[in-house]
């Protein structure tokens, strides 16, 4: 396993604009001041968190996803977000990862954000996801998932736990923490990104987008209520070593989740 480097864009996002979203996403990306081997978008990345328009915007999953296979070939890497999919009536809030070869894996967000009637408009996921990208074992989350330490849980020794999100101002401080916690107890890189600017339901977000190493250390962080793009190397060697010195995984608790 070799070293991975990260990128992470931490943007507004245009209110159910499609098109507008996969413009600007496609101009970050090509302006970026290095290779990377992958790319992390917020959640619902091309339209906002969203629940009134989701039929609007499921209409344009397969648009969405040959973006996600297109940026992924042209550059190289992986890229990896959450975007609205339909199927037989029901509505997910669906994260998609996009390798270089064209191929694709999905994962539909487990826990549905009650207060924000989440639930009522979608239909939670029942399974986990586990990718490799370039020998790193990598697990996708989606927002919410944060709060649930259970559904969490490194069980299968995962390097890098991910949380693309539409996490709003008033619970950043609860962001932050839970971030860095999930490394610790997990010990794995962990990586949320967040959106900054207002949603149409006049959220206001401001980010603080961040990487954590296996210690919970920061490695780095997006500017509050900035539009930036960040790329982090994550060393292979710095998990392996820490891991081996101090085995906490091999002392976790064994359990089974059930099913909704």
């Amino acid at each position: 396993m070799e070293n991975l480097k990260v990128s992470i864009i931490q943007t507004a996002i245009h209110w159910e604009d499609v098109d507008a979203n996969l413009a600007a996403y496609t101009k970050k990306i090509e302006t970026l001041s290095e290779q990377t081997d992958l790319i992390v978008l917020p959640e619902m990345f091309a339209s906002g968190f969203t629940m009134q328009g989701k039929e609007k915007i499921s209409k344009r999953y397969d648009d969405i996803k040959r973006w996600m296979q297109s940026t992924a070939k042209t550059n190289n890497l992986a890229i990896m977000g959450s975007t609205i999919y339909t199927e037989e009536g029901k509505y997910y809030n669906r994260f998609i990862v996009a390798q270089a070869d064209g191929t694709t894996d999905k994962y539909d967000k487990r826990h549905l954000f009650t207060m924000g009637e989440e639930n009522e408009h979608f239909t939670a996921g029942t399974d986990k996801l586990l990718v490799d990208i370039k020998g790193w074992k990598i697990r996708p989350f989606v927002c919410y998932d944060l709060r649930f330490p259970v559904w969490s849980r490194n069980t299968d020794n995962y390097d890098i736990a991910i949380y693309s999100a539409n996490w709003p101002e008033p619970r950043r401080d609860a962001w932050k923490t839970l971030l860095k916690a999930r490394a610790i107890e997990n010990q794995a890189y962990t990586i949320g990104v967040n959106c900054v600017g207002q949603d149409g339901n006049d959220l206001k977000y401001t980010g603080d987008s961040t990487i954590h190493n296996a210690k919970g250390q920061t490695i780095v962080q997006c500017e509050p209520g900035k539009e930036q793009t960040i790329t982090a190397e994550l060393s292979a060697e710095d998990l392996q070593k820490f891991r081996k010195n101090f085995p906490v995984l091999k002392d976790t608790d064994k359990f089974t989740i059930t099913n909704k």
